[in-house]
């Protein structure tokens, strides 16, 4: 981290993610910067890995599949991955113990240094590993300034001060503290800037060694940021190879596959389903995009493979016959439908509360966060208890739209207007509830034209309902994009071929001299 910040021949690509741009090199001055040199891909493992058993299951390449990419798949879907320290919560038993075993040994450091004579030899191990912290956070090119850390922090040198009683220890962390401010990122700034007026030495060891831990895991992420297209392009060869290979030894593994593009196939040819409160969705939803997305099309490769994976937001992910292709992705797919479920429940409450409260309230974005806030808080044990988390969240929000109207002088919701409100609010909790069921249908809809069009478009033309949860659904939305497009991109020749005998010859071409 420096001081400058932190497939087939058929199937038409769909939006390419968002990419995370680097941050720019500052100037090359020595002893300004620690930004990791990555002057090409990294190289691969030219032993390869063992070849894997015979698989007689979709469970055994699942778990394969898994064991050997799943850093890599992480990485090359997500251009915003990061790692990040583990914390580990302090009332943990975990916790405890560290925090328990740390707090000793600096209290052992306290003591040597307070002894007559002082012990240093706690303080040099430290100062060692002080040592080949700051070196490894150095570039090849900076030869000065790992001149100058070498120097300062001779060890031999140093015993020798040791011995003799002599070791300036404080000096010595003072030194290290403004090498640190030459090498670290802005953000670490502040916390720098804190350890500047402590002169008890143990503490400030202490805090070195914290925000040098940081400084480490920023030299980490920005060596994954740096490496990230290399990453990604390993990560699409690595995972095809692997199933190629699985693939040669259990030549049925695609059957599930092959079901799933087939119903997502038929279900272009049907009318989509239609609520009896959405006679106006279109007008809501405009005729750009989403009339674009939903206009009767002949059958194309592109779109069959769009349904497939937005029925896969419909699936029981534990079916037995979930498509090969995605078995890595399961969970995640979880994760979105989860995400998906919970989004149209809150939309679909600030949709009917909006109703009651007219656009003062919601005109307020405030107002809007606070009630996002109380509904998805209340909403994390509708899967298990639908009717009583309901029933709590229209409690509260019937409670909050009362209390901020009569706040701002308003007329207060009359108890029939209270009563009705908490009676719709409520009846959210039913699948076959018509708010829910529209917002649920255009949530879809979106996630379609995201995958069409690309998230930020999409997001220029949002269906009526939806506008209140915008940064949510650019969230979910992203996250869905990035996923299906990582997986068409390592399975897209597969299921190039699949396609090819579900849609006639002359709707290939077409889409073909279409997406040219």
């Amino acid at each position: 981290m420096t001081r400058g910040g932190g497939g087939g021949d058929t199937i038409s690509k769909m939006p390419d993610v968002e990419e995370s741009v680097p941050p720019k090199d500052p100037d090359d001055s020595e002893g300004r910067s620690c930004k990791p040199e990555t002057s090409g891909p990294p190289q691969e493992d030219k032993s390869g890995p063992e070849d894997p058993p015979p698989f007689l299951s979709v469970t055994g390449l699942t778990e394969t599949v898994n064991e050997v990419s799943k850093l890599s798949n992480k990485i090359g879907m997500n251009c915003d991955y990061y790692m990040e320290e583990k914390v580990l919560p302090p009332s943990s038993l975990e916790g405890k113990v560290k925090e328990t075993v740390h707090n000793a040994f600096w209290d052992h450091l306290k003591e040597q240094l307070s002894a007559t004579p002082p012990d240093f030899s706690c303080a040099l191990e430290l100062l060692k590993e002080i040592k080949e912290i700051l070196l490894s956070l150095l570039l090849p090119r900076q030869n000065r300034l790992r001149i100058e850390i070498e120097e300062a922090l001779d060890m031999d040198l140093l015993k020798q001060e040791a011995e003799h009683g002599a070791l300036k220890v404080l000096s010595l962390s003072k030194y290290v503290l403004n090498t640190m401010a030459l090498l670290c990122a802005p953000v670490r700034d502040e916390a720098l800037q804190k350890l500047e007026n402590i002169t008890d030495p143990v503490w400030l060891l202490r805090g070195i060694f914290q925000v040098l831990g940081l400084m480490k895991m920023d030299m980490v992420n920005y060596t994954i940021q740096s490496l990230q297209p290399h990453l990604q392009e390993h990560s699409i060869q690595y995972e095809r190879a692997k199933f190629q290979e699985l693939l040669n030894k259990q030549p049925s593994l695609l059957n599930h596959t092959t079901k799933w593009l087939t119903q997502a196939a038929a279900d272009l040819t049907m009318s989509p389903p239609t609520c009896p409160d959405t006679s106006d969705s279109s007008s809501v939803a405009g005729p750009s995009p989403s009339e674009a997305v939903n206009n009767p099309e002949p059958l194309s490769p592109t779109m069959v493979l769009c349904q497939g994976f937005l029925n896969l937001l419909l699936w029981d992910l534990e079916n037995e016959e979930f498509p090969e292709t995605l078995l890595m992705d399961r969970t995640r797919l979880q994760e979105l439908k989860s995400q998906l479920h919970q989004l149209t429940i809150m939309a679909s409450v600030l949709l009917v509360a909006s109703s009651f409260s007219g656009s003062v309230l919601f005109g307020s974005p405030q107002f809007v966060d606070k009630l996002k806030r109380i509904t998805k808080s209340l909403l994390e044990d509708f899967h298990s208890r639908p009717e009583e988390a309901i029933m709590t969240v229209s409690e509260q929000v019937s409670q909050e739209i009362h209390q901020s109207l009569k706040n701002m002088g308003l007329v207060a919701l009359s108890s029939d207007n209270t009563a009705s409100l908490m009676g719709q609010l409520q009846n959210i909790a039913k699948k076959e509830n018509c708010v829910r069921s529209v917002i649920d249908q255009r949530i879809h809809l979106f996630l379609k034209c995201c995958l069409v069009l690309g998230v930020q478009r999409s997001l220029l033309d949002l269906p009526g309902g939806l506008t209140l949860i915008e940064a949510e659904l650019a969230e979910l939305g992203q996250k869905f994009v990035n996923l299906t497009h990582h997986n068409q991109q390592v399975f897209g020749p597969y299921y190039t071929e699949i396609l090819k005998t579900l849609i006639s010859p002359a709707q290939a071409l077409e889409t073909k001299v279409e997406s040219v």
